[in-house]
């Protein structure tokens, strides 16, 4: 290696150096932000352990009701210990969610409905009772999300 090319080696790496440090104390100095957040949804006090209980999160305006359960963002199953369960919904980015709940106690994944009534426990956020007058939509179940964050959801059985 002759002086001229072992001087422009040494001067590239030289110069690079400062780049590097500077990109390192950055990331001390710069505040990392958080974009996604931990949504944990629980249930207390259902009627029995018989089951699961599903947990669907929605998103949109309009999403809720949602009887067949295919406009949900995202969905959850969970068991159900001593009449009480939950579950974490993980890498929820900021915004309005809303949650709809079934305690599915024959497991077939929809709301059994006796003449016109469901006959298995429902649950929408924000809500706790459900009938005629006070009919569950996107608005009023819905809430925001900020930070990671606890939502506790009463299931009513009609």
């Amino acid at each position: 290696m002759n002086i001229s090319t072992k001087f422009i080696k040494n001067k590239l790496i030289l110069s690079s150096i400062p780049l590097g440090l500077m990109f390192a104390l950055l990331s001390f100095v710069l505040p990392t932000e958080t974009n996604t957040y931990s949504l944990t949804v629980k249930v207390k006090e259902l009627r029995n352990s018989t089951g699961v209980l599903q947990f669907s999160l929605y998103n949109k305006d309009g999403s809720i009701p949602d009887e067949k359960f295919k406009k949900y963002y995202k969905q959850m199953t969970s068991k159900i210990v001593k009449g009480n369960s939950s579950v974490t919904f993980k890498n929820i980015p900021k915004g309005k969610y809303a949650v709809n709940i079934l305690h599915d106690e024959n497991k077939n994944k929809k709301i059994d409905k006796g003449w016109v009534m469901p006959i298995e426990g429902i649950g929408f956020s924000n809500f706790s009772s459900i009938g005629l007058t006070n009919r569950p939509n996107f608005k009023k179940a819905s809430f925001t999300v900020s930070s990671n964050m606890t939502k506790t959801v009463k299931v009513i059985y009609l």
